[in-house]
């Protein structure tokens, strides 16, 4: 079998362009992770190589956008590889009622941006005391 016939020498070259029209049509997505933990929503999304001064965490009503930029290295750098995208990173997502957005908080670690998304006081569950006619002592049911 000839190996040379699989060979595209214009493989690697559309691999390179799209990766190179790609960092130049906007911001790229950063991976997230969201979990619920009691009365906070924890989001963790992985920027490795941030410089923490360039992360940006922003609430505009129910709207929480996460920005970050990562510079490339100098353009006299003769690239071997090239694979880790530089440029700007965005995520935004609707939070939607029942969160307390006056408390939100973020930390970044590691590579690893946490923002932690208490839940507002209006949305937990709470126990609702039910009266009696006949006793004299309220009888309590769980609202949720």
């Amino acid at each position: 079998m000839n190996l040379a016939m699989y060979f595209d020498p214009f493989r690697e070259l559309d691999r390179v362009a799209a990766n190179l029209l790609d960092a130049r049509q906007g911001p790229r997505l950063m991976p997230i992770d969201l979990h619920k933990d009691g009365d906070l929503y924890i989001l963790n999304a992985d920027l490795p190589g941030i410089d923490p001064g360039s992360v940006d965490v922003d609430v505009d009503g129910q709207l929480l956008t996460i920005r970050a930029e990562r510079t490339s290295r100098s353009d006299d750098v003769k690239w071997l590889a090239h694979e880790r995208p530089s440029g700007s990173f965005l995520r935004q997502l609707n939070l939607g009622d029942g969160i307390d957005t006056e408390h939100i908080s973020a930390n970044y670690d590691n590579g690893v941006l946490s923002v932690m998304i208490p839940v507002s006081e209006k949305a937990k569950p709470r126990k609702v005391a039910v009266q009696s006619g006949a006793a004299s002592a309220p009888v309590e049911v769980n609202a949720a």
